[in-house]
């Protein structure tokens, strides 16, 4: 049965002009950015300012005996030194894991952990005054590896933890569990039979190595106090209205005496979605020197703040039917998270509960545990929790398909789950386009026509997947709206927005100026947009799982359109006709039977304000509470709508050096409705590039050998790809309307990285016949499977691969 929308959906406004929806628009801020006139956080410059050091430590895991600031504080230039002790009290973005300190106090967990903080004249002066601050360390035990670490805090017979309490060899003094973070075992229906008496089983060990954000802008918080108390942070955030209430719990200071402004963003995906040691100290430093206080990391602090993606060792059952259908899926994951928790607690669910689409199971078991590490925390990365079990399942999917004999498409469209119904874990499925994101992507591409014509060394993969619009859960239990916009109008045919999300970069300001023009009848250039100043605006969650369009959205189409009901009625009484008529389009109010009698939109405005007072409105929204399961973590991952992808990457590997080259990747993703054309293409084409570098380079880890350091810590050693190695990115918009969407809009800023690490993992394959399940896909690696399949195809273990096609690696290639 077709999914039809609920007669209440939101996407039906018959007497709203969509005269600005779904064209390409530029994003409100890019001249200014394109210019160089943009102030970000690092350009605050204020009278009196001091600049701020943090000292950090050399050792991945010891107790703290003393540390001795005297020396630093006695130098000139110095106004202020803070240790750990004066910001003693534990937070944490996940109100249930408050497990670190702005500054360590009594022990470092990792390399990098901070110390003690310094305020100077300059920067240079902050720095020597650190090196003179004398720390005396007992290094400890420390270790590397999710499951040795697990081994060295097991749970005794009583029923305790060895090492628990900040005791023995326990990484986190707040862990309750020893190093275990967080385990999560849930299971849907009878997993271990639906598996073992399946015709065909697929088993897979995957690992994927930990990535991390690479924002342009590094982290970087300014803090002035007002001579009547306000304590005012401007900061580069993606989450001001979190990082006002740690700060006011940290500080001890009461909420409204902070005020949290965050600047233009120079990019963040996940990595500025928490409070940073800096921001705690540039507060403290200026309330001890009553000056203000800048801190800007360094890209190596940048690395070492890390929160990026967690490396995950994942095992995985999967049982299908001879035709391709799943019977079940198995899945034991082990999550290195680091030092602190972070967004841990939800990434361990998200590990489980993200991947029951776009495929049917019709019996699923997942168990992660996520384990502290003396590394760099791990946290949310673009797509966070997700993006490693979907390159998991993916390349299961596609060796059924090779075992089966079936084409990788048509098995995916066999165990298609619709629209309209529920996963097995009890999330409500909405609108749904994955089908038609398969159609795109394997026409683009010309999957039929290539595919059996591509000699050896050169192959196309497909892999799709699904992602959350939104979390139906706020970070911390609460009943109030997890969005709303004021919008106000003035006499000279303006509007203002005043929203608390963060624009990090993503267009979410744009978005909302969309909204407001589209249903007001103004041009871009009329909206103006004020965000995420949390003393102007109304509270906001934050820039998190690709939340904002469809709950920021609806708060603003709801206020827009409230003003627009206003200025209707009060034009439709002037002229003496029956409100419909009157519609509010090309910064005019016009009789839509009469096209001639119009009025400019300020004299509009205008009579409006005359008839109701200041134009002013407000907008809220909160996720709809019949979207999850009665289960515990039932509401983790929930979600009031879901997006899905479908790519096809087309490779080459070169034999005899292991070198893998993507040519192309074509992106199809169900956004439900593109607001702003241009701004979603380029979030489709920003996520694949973003998983394209994790499949090929990237790497973010620490040497166990060389006592936890960062194995590269800077953007000449971090292996990115650069716009010469990007391939060409294809972006294919599927409009699949969702009722709980504004417009029927969708996310589009992280579903559409998942699929491009097992495109280009099922294409590798494609290409020379071997399976890479471990990231990244390195030269070596490549080589060596190619080198020990050949060795087995000499031995006649196994078949010669494409054993009629081996010429030039190039046979297939799209013409330039």
């Amino acid at each position: 049965m077709a999914y039809e929308p609920k007669p209440e959906s939101r996407t039906e406004h018959a007497d709203a002009p969509e005269w600005k929806l779904g064209k390409s628009h530029r994003k409100v801020d890019a001249m200014e950015r394109m210019r160089g006139v943009t102030r970000y956080t690092d350009d605050i410059k204020l009278p009196g300012l001091l600049h701020c050091k943090i000292l950090r430590s050399p050792h991945a895991h010891a107790k703290i005996l003393s540390i001795d600031t005297s020396r630093a504080e006695a130098m000139d230039g110095v106004h202020a030194v803070v240790t750990g002790e004066e910001l003693s009290i534990p937070y944490g973005i996940i109100p249930w894991t408050p497990d670190e300190t702005a500054l360590a106090v009594g022990k470092v967990c990792y390399v990098g952990d901070g110390v003690a903080a310094v305020a100077a004249v300059d920067e240079d002066t902050a720095i020597a005054a650190c090196a003179a601050i004398e720390v005396l360390y007992e290094p400890l035990p420390a270790y590397y590896d999710p499951e040795k670490s697990l081994e060295a805090t097991a749970k005794n017979a009583d029923g305790s933890y060895t090492g628990a309490d900040g005791k023995g060899v326990a990484i986190n003094p707040y862990a309750r569990r020893g190093n275990r973070s967080k385990n999560v075992v849930l299971e849907f229906g009878e997993v271990d039979p639906a598996i073992d008496q399946a015709e065909l089983i697929i088993e897979g060990d995957y690992f994927f190595e930990g990535t991390t954000h690479g924002a342009i802008e590094p982290h970087c918080a300014v803090a002035k106090v007002e001579p009547n108390g306000m304590l005012t942070v401007w900061s580069a955030t993606q989450v001001s209205h979190y990082l006002h209430r740690e700060l006011a719990k940290v500080l001890e200071r009461p909420a409204n005496t902070i005020r949290v402004i965050q600047p233009p963003l120079g990019g963040a995906f996940g990595g500025k979605s928490e409070p940073f040691d800096l921001e705690f100290c540039v507060a403290k430093l200026a309330m001890k020197t009553g000056r203000p206080v800048k801190c800007l990391y360094t890209r190596e602090e940048v690395f070492y703040s890390h929160r990026g993606r967690h490396p995950m060792k994942m095992k995985y059952r999967t049982g299908f039917t001879k035709e391709g259908k799943i019977t079940g899926v198995a899945a034991r994951t082990f999550l290195d998270g680091g030092a602190y928790s972070s967004f841990g607690l939800v990434t361990t669910y998200y590990s489980g509960q993200l991947l029951c689409a776009p495929y049917r199971f019709p019996a699923y078991r997942f168990h992660s545990t996520r384990a502290y590490t003396n590394k760099p925390a791990c946290g949310p990365k673009r797509g966070h929790g997700s993006v490693q079990p979907r390159f998991a399942i993916e390349v299961q999917m596609d060796k059924a398909a090779v075992e089966l004999g079936l084409d990788p498409f048509e098995l995916r469209r066999r165990n298609d789950i619709g629209a309209g119904g529920e996963t097995v874990n009890d999330f409500k499925i909405g609108s749904n386009g994955f089908l038609e994101c398969l159609e795109q992507v394997e026409a683009a591409s010309e999957w039929t026509e290539r595919k059996p014509e591509l000699g050896y060394g050169r192959g196309l993969g497909v892999a799709g997947s699904t992602y959350i619009s939104g979390t139906n859960y706020p970070i911390y239990p609460n009943d109030m709206p997890q969005a709303a916009v004021q919008v106000t109008l003035d006499r000279s045919g303006r509007a203002r927005v005043f929203s608390g999300a963060n624009d990090i970069g993503q267009g979410s300001n744009t978005m909302l100026a969309v909204i407001v023009a589209a249903e007001l009848g103004l041009e871009l250039d009329d909206v103006r947009v004020l965000s995420a100043d949390t003393d102007l605006c109304p509270v906001d969650l934050g820039a998190y799982s690709s939340r904002i369009t469809l709950m920021v959205g609806n708060a603003c189409m709801e206020a827009a359109q409230k003003l627009r009901r206003k200025v209707r009625e009060s034009v439709a009484k002037r002229w003496e006709v029956p409100k419909k008529r009157v519609t509010l389009v090309e910064r005019k109010a016009m009789d839509i039977e009469n096209p001639e009698q119009s009025v400019p939109i300020a004299e509009a405005f205008q009579w409006a304000e005359s008839d109701h007072g200041l134009l002013g409105e407000i907008g809220s929204y909160n996720t709809p509470k019949d979207r999850h399961g009665d289960y515990r973590g039932g509401t983790i991952g929930a979600s009031p709508a879901y997006s899905f992808t479908a790519h096809v990457a087309d490779v080459s590997v070169d034999p005899e050096t292991g070198v893998v080259t993507v040519h192309d990747i074509w992106v199809a993703h169900d956004c439900g409705k593109a607001l702003s054309r241009r701004i979603v293409e380029g979030q489709m084409e920003g996520s694949a590039y973003m998983g394209f570098g994790e499949a090929i380079m990237e790497r973010h880890d620490v040497d166990p050998d060389h006592s936890g350091v960062h194995i590269g810590p800077s953007l000449l050693d971090y292996r990115m790809p650069t716009f010469l190695d990007t391939p060409d990115l294809h972006a294919l918009i599927v409009e699949a309307p969702d009722p709980q969407g504004p417009y029927g809009a969708k996310e589009a800023g992280e579903g559409p990285l998942h699929p491009s690490i097992p495109a280009i993992a099922n294409a590798i394959y494609d290409a020379v016949g071997v399976r890479i399940d471990t990231l990244p896909f390195s030269p070596p690696k490549v080589l060596a499977a190619i080198l020990e399949r050949q060795e087995k195809e000499r031995n006649g273990e196994l078949p010669v691969f494409k054993a009629d096609k081996r010429g030039d690696i190039n046979d297939g290639r799209r013409s330039a």
